[in-house]
């Protein structure tokens, strides 16, 4: 028994010094990887309307496709808007028309009635003319019945040129400046109506690009302020991988140079692109603490996958390859 006592004190050494041999064996600067994790930029959704939830067809933890419908609010208040706006469109147009067409044929119809009555009532008032003329001539009418006789020729020539005027006036449009007013009230009623439209189609928003589901904030029949997120979305563009170099190799850490990282549980060795270094240092995040990265001023590092990849999911720690 005493004989295996010390074989196993060696052995119990041995792994100890294994396990914790990043403690005592020197590391040759900047040749140790670097710690960081994976940061998702997450696109909130919701609607520039307040109004009552009355459908989610986004699922959280799903993948939705561009276009994809993602939620919709009560639309019953938008259609009437939309409906009167039409309306209002409709009474524009009929008022410049209105303008543009003259009187009804009806209106006309009265005025060529008027001008043949007043035609017949010439007819009769010039015979009248001619038999006080004649009469007066031969000293059996008085002068007065004559100029009487004359003034009621007159007066009725006078209101044929009128009628006849009125009758041109009727089948002319209206003037260009009651025109152009008329046409620009059709323009402002056409765009309250696509206003109108806009708002009913803001109540079923759509994702803007294909993405990850990340949340769900509320659920059917509750009320939703305006422009409240509905739904939270994360595109496969906007992971960013953040990870911090100390200033012994950050000379190394140019954007648009290339990476390789790996994560726990991702296949093999991974690319990314740097796009950003801090210009200040800062001292290692505790989520980064590590046996070989201690409290120390470092520098953040940005990098951007070069490949979507779903494993990359927020949160989740990486560790980058030492920067050549």
């Amino acid at each position: 028994m005493k004989r295996l006592i010390l074989p196993l004190i060696i052995l119990a050494v041995a792994v100890t010094a294994f396990m914790f041999r990043e403690r005592w064996l020197p590391q040759p600067p900047g040749q140790f990887n670097y710690l960081g994790y994976v940061e998702g930029e997450t696109t909130l959704v919701g609607a520039p309307q307040a109004g009552r939830l009355v459908s989610v067809d986004a699922v959280k933890g799903q993948d939705v496709k561009q276009g994809s419908v993602l939620f919709s609010l009560d639309p019953a208040q938008f259609k009437a808007e939309v409906a009167r706006a039409q309306a209002a469109v409709t009474t524009a147009k009929a008022a410049r028309d209105n303008l543009l067409t003259g009187k009804r044929q009806q209106e006309v119809d009265v005025i060529h009635a008027q001008i043949r009555q007043a035609e017949a009532s010439l007819g009769l008032a010039q015979k009248e003319l001619q038999r006080s003329s004649t009469l007066t001539s031969l000293g059996t009418a008085a002068q007065s019945r004559l100029d009487q006789a004359q003034e009621q020729v007159t007066l009725l020539e006078q209101r044929i040129i009128e009628l006849k005027a009125s009758e041109q006036v009727a089948i002319l449009p209206a003037r260009g400046p009651e025109i152009d007013a008329a046409t620009s009230r059709v323009g402002e009623a056409e765009a309250q109506l696509e206003q109108a439209k806009e708002k009913l189609s803001d109540l079923s928003p759509e994702a803007p690009a294909g993405a990850k589901v990340e949340d769900v904030f509320f659920k059917v029949g509750e009320w939703v302020a305006a422009g409240q997120p509905v739904v939270s979305l994360l595109k496969p563009a906007d992971v960013t991988l953040r990870f911090f170099v100390p200033e012994t190799v950050l000379a190394k850490a140019v954007p648009g140079s290339a990476i390789r990282f790996r994560c726990d549980g991702c296949d093999g060795f991974k690319t990314a692109t740097i796009s950003h270094v801090a210009s200040q240092p800062e001292y290692t995040p505790p989520v980064i603490y590590s046996e070989t990265a201690r409290a120390k001023l470092v520098y953040l590092v940005e990098a951007r996958p070069d490949a979507a990849d779903p494993q990359l999911r927020p949160g989740l720690p990486i560790e980058v390859e030492p920067l050549q």
